[in-house]
């Protein structure tokens, strides 16, 4: 028997460069195998930034390149006959306007439209009157994919729950990772890994760091990432310097492939106070859960999902939370024990790259029936 024709999909999302959760994530999508041979599909590139830096900053080419991708938006459209469109777009301020036309271009065509949320933000612009119409316009009768159903308050003025599905995201399994490391820290070695950002908690984590200290607890903690305009390697160590945390604090600069699973593998705990607010859904955290590391984080976005049971959640900017949720989990080796196993298998079970593809399979099939 022959099979039926596959139903065509154009793909309008960001993709890198530069790397972020939203552009690595549609990147996997377009790399699926197991997408591809369920749909025949047509990727256009959303991002008009090549660089991190250029992210948030206007410029001529950023305006060429928006307007090239709607001109090529428009001629898949005229010639393609496209059973959905899937657009992974900002839901909020300036970038909401900036995609909001590749959405409305594909509903002049007549076509389903599926909305992937990386990001949230829409409760803050639902009380412009002109944003809140444009919101209207572009989320009615589109179906709206989450990463997780704690983010629907953020879209529930706009967007109905019927409306909704729920695919978390999902990362590649990594060869040494097939098993949980065994680590042989004397000292219980802390990991901060993320851009040296404010609100990522670096300093929350500082301060957490000096109580310990003060405490008496021996802990050493190494923040990984990339230095930025508000925090660089200076002004971390003169933070450092400020708390009389020298000897148990340091900054290794950035890692990246094999040298970034070392830092997982070598390392007890993860911890991640961010109170970032467009926080939705940590990548990190799945690289964390994967190596096997218990995970200490906040209340923002999913993070409360994604560490259900396998990790501890503080309130963020609480550095004395964050000392407490600290010293609980190394000092209760059967805590730290427990943590550690149930979040290497939470993540074989529910955050691998292949079950997340097969979850976005399932989401595009019931969008193109409906």
């Amino acid at each position: 028997m022959s099979r039926l024709p596959k139903s065509k999909v154009l793909f309008i999302t960001p993709l890198p460069p530069p790397v972020h959760g939203s552009s690595m994530m549609c990147d996997y999508i377009r790399k699926s195998e197991l997408i591809r041979n369920e749909f025949d599909c047509d990727f256009i590139n959303l991002s008009t930034s090549r660089s991190i830096e250029e992210i948030g900053k206007g410029g001529l080419k950023k305006y060429v390149r928006l307007l090239s991708s709607l001109c090529k938006t428009f001629g898949k459209l005229l010639t393609k006959r496209y059973d959905l469109c899937y657009i992974a777009i900002t839901c909020h301020g300036g970038g909401f306007l900036k995609d909001a036309p590749f959405a409305l271009l594909c509903k002049m065509f007549g076509k389903k439209l599926v909305i992937h949320q990386h990001n949230k933000g829409m409760s803050k612009d639902v009380g412009k009157p002109i944003m809140r119409k444009l919101l209207n316009l572009v989320y009615r009768n589109s179906n709206v994919i989450l990463l997780s159903e704690r983010l629907y308050p953020d879209i529930q003025e706009i967007v109905d729950y019927n409306q909704v599905e729920v695919c978390p995201n999902g990362i590649p399994e990594i060869d040494s990772f097939s098993s949980i490391p065994i680590r042989h820290n004397n000292i219980p070695h802390l990991l901060f890994l993320s851009n040296l950002i404010p609100s990522k908690g670096v300093f929350t984590l500082l301060d957490a760091l000096k109580i310990l200290k003060d405490k008496g607890l021996s802990v050493i903690c190494n923040f990984v990432g990339g230095e930025s305009q508000e925090i660089n390697r200076e002004i971390f160590y003169n933070e450092v310097k400020k708390r009389g945390i020298q000897d148990i604090a340091f900054y290794l600069g950035r890692k990246y492939g094999n040298d970034k699973e070392k830092e997982f593998a070598r390392h007890d705990v993860f911890v991640f106070p961010t109170y970032y607010d467009n926080e939705c859904f940590p990548l990190v955290l799945l690289e964390a859960m994967q190596a096997g590391m218990p995970c200490i984080s906040t209340n923002e976005g999913a993070i409360p999902d994604l560490l259900d049971g396998t990790g501890l959640v503080v309130p963020p900017q609480n550095p004395q939370k964050l000392a407490d949720s600290i010293q609980r989990l190394i000092s209760d080796k059967d805590l730290y024990n427990q943590l550690s196993q149930e979040s290497f298998d939470r993540f074989k079970t529910h955050y691998t790259l292949d079950q997340f593809e097969k979850n976005m399979v399932e989401c595009l099939a019931k969008a193109v029936v409906q």
